[in-house]
């Protein structure tokens, strides 16, 4: 079987392709997220460019040190009426990303990108559309003394995984997009690329 590793140090990945039962190693790409985001918003890129080129440059980073593996890299932006969001560092900014979010709708762009041997070989970009309800304030602080720190690591500030779906009156698109990591179609890839069996 061809190695699979992850440029990734995301718990929520690794727990996705871990449960799919694909073996594979993680290793943390070095790309400095921030940086790269900085200077694609200064290009004019979108949300949905961003997850995808960041994505690309994981991938890449991996693959120049395992060409012998397909190295998956993957990205996830939150994209509001074309606008970016990143992640927040508080519970009260957790709040008002929640405030700010409630009524309206909003996209999650999901990118996942293979390279082998430094080149990119795959890419795949899914973006599921989420709508908060209107949440009641005390709904919404209750959620976030239950999940804690815990919810700054998405930059909705939520997890469709537990409670958190009881913010939505609906949800479009692939469940493992929505956590960040389009799994359907990796796998496909991993199997044609004899990395999985068929």
């Amino acid at each position: 079987m061809t190695p699979v590793v992850l440029a990734s140090k995301s718990a929520s990945r690794q727990a996705i392709l871990t449960a799919a039962g694909v073996a594979f190693e993680a290793v943390g790409s070095g790309v400095d997220e921030d940086a790269a985001k900085a200077g694609l918003l200064a290009r004019g890129e979108g949300p949905r460019e961003i997850a995808a080129h960041l994505a690309e440059a994981k991938a890449l980073a991996v693959s120049a040190v395992r060409p012998d593996a397909i190295v998956v890299g993957a990205d996830q932006t939150l994209d509001l009426d074309g606008a970016l969001f990143d992640k927040v560092e508080s519970l009260a900014e957790a709040r008002r990303r929640l405030q700010q979010l409630r009524g309206k709708s909003h996209l999650l762009h999901s990118a996942v990108v293979a390279a082998q041997a430094g080149t990119v070989i795959w890419r795949y970009v899914e973006s599921p559309r989420l709508r908060l309800r209107e949440a009641s304030e005390s709904f919404i602080d209750a959620y976030l003394a239950r999940h804690g720190k815990a919810l700054l690591g998405s930059v909705g500030c939520y997890q469709v995984e537990n409670d958190g779906v009881q913010l939505f009156d609906e949800i479009t698109g692939d469940y493992f997009a929505i956590l960040g990591l389009p799994l359907t179609p990796l796998l496909n890839l991993l199997r044609e690329k004899g990395a999985l069996a068929a």
